[in-house]
């Protein structure tokens, strides 16, 4: 189908969303979580996608919510329900995100504040440029971190960077975002494209089912005591260990040859 507010394209296993509104850095508006659904839902049933790349068009990654879209604006002197508009829209991108059954690439290419940060701290891998930056801009018009922010900053760079972030609102330059581990890597502009293929091919042809068990156990370790996590992880192993993917590997491991995953 043909989308307004972003791009979809699928090429050797290799799915590519471009958030598509330059002109408003790739604000989100209804219409573009509304498309993004559809794209997402798209890549959850086509088995021949391996990896999804998540990026920007134009000079930033996402600005967060566009202020002036219908669901922001004040009607008959009431004020909008954004909790709703989070529940309807940012939560069920997050859960996408966090619930695709391949792996997934935020290739941040510029600014990414306010929702638009944490949707690609949502991604499992979140590589940026050095003029990239990421911005918790909640704060300068009364608002929190959504979106999952108060959730992934607290985890990725501890509590006193995160409330830092957070409070005062000021820019990460996307270096320091690699040094503090909120971000996988930070590379050179000018690489940035070249990087973002590699990754992507490196992931197409992984075992998919692996990674993505391996993102569902990292994330329910903090909920979970050791024991508990033990018994977890045995569990995707049981199931692992069975699947087509592993039998391969294994036969590649001891053929001393590439393996030839299927994602299986």
């Amino acid at each position: 189908m043909t989308f307004e507010s972003i791009t979809f394209a699928v090429e050797s296993g290799i799915a590519r969303i471009t958030l598509n509104r330059p002109d408003k850095l790739n604000s989100f508006t209804g219409e573009m979580h509304a498309e993004l659904r559809i794209a997402l839902d798209s890549i959850q049933t086509d088995s021949t996608i391996r990896v999804l790349v998540l990026t920007g068009a134009g000079r930033a990654f996402c600005a967060g919510q566009d202020l002036a879209d219908t669901d922001m604006q004040v009607v008959n002197g009431k004020m909008p329900d954004i909790g709703n508009v989070v529940e309807k829209n940012y939560k069920q991108l997050v859960l996408r995100l966090q619930s695709l059954r391949v792996p997934t690439i935020a290739a941040v290419n510029g600014i990414a504040a306010g929702a638009g940060a944490s949707v690609a701290l949502a991604c499992d891998l979140v590589i940026a440029t050095k003029s990239a930056s990421f911005l918790q801009a909640f704060s300068k018009i009364g608002l929190i971190p959504d979106t999952g922010g108060t959730w992934f900053l607290p985890q990725r760079v501890g509590m006193a960077r995160a409330m830092g972030l957070a409070m005062l609102a000021d820019k990460l330059p996307a270096e320091k975002a690699a040094d503090w581990g909120l971000i996988w890597e930070c590379t050179e502009d000018a690489n940035f494209a070249a990087r973002i293929d590699t990754l992507a091919k490196q992931l197409s042809v992984a075992p998919t089912k692996a990674l993505v068990r391996t993102r569902q156990a990292m994330h329910a370790a903090p909920s979970h005591t050791l024991e508990q996590q033990l018994s977890f992880e045995g569990g995707f192993m049981r199931e692992l260990g069975w699947s087509p993917d592993y039998a391969e590997g294994v036969a590649a491991f001891m053929e001393k040859r590439a393996p030839n995953f299927t994602g299986e």
